[in-house]
């Protein structure tokens, strides 16, 4: 299993951000269906304040590029990231995989 942390800052607009969280109670089901279809087993995201945190686990034969560049061209993801981009201090046009930042492993216990 590979493992993939990541960042991403909301708009500090409390509103919105409680929309967001909103949406991920309710994450559309062509969505979830499109991260397990490329090979991802668990994706988690934490907030604080507008401050987002993703742990994304999945198979050992996940390839970044290429799987987040098939993962875009899965239905409705497309329409997912247009409207996810009204709430993401973010490229509006980026794909997913650019928006949240991949983060670095300083430390393992």
């Amino acid at each position: 299993m590979k493992r993939f942390c990541q960042t991403l800052k909301l708009y500090d607009n409390k509103d919105l951000i409680e929309q967001y969280v909103n949406e991920h109670a309710h994450v559309w089901p062509e969505i979830k269906a499109g991260i397990r279809e490329v090979g991802i087993l668990d994706m988690q995201i934490y907030i604080k304040d507008n401050l987002l945190f993703m742990i994304t686990d999945t198979a050992d034969d996940f390839d970044w590029e290429k799987d987040n560049a098939r993962l875009a061209k899965l239905p409705r993801q497309a329409e997912w990231e247009k409207y996810m981009a009204k709430f993401q201090q973010a490229d509006p046009t980026a794909a997913s995989s650019e928006k949240w930042q991949l983060m670095t492993k300083i430390f393992s216990l």
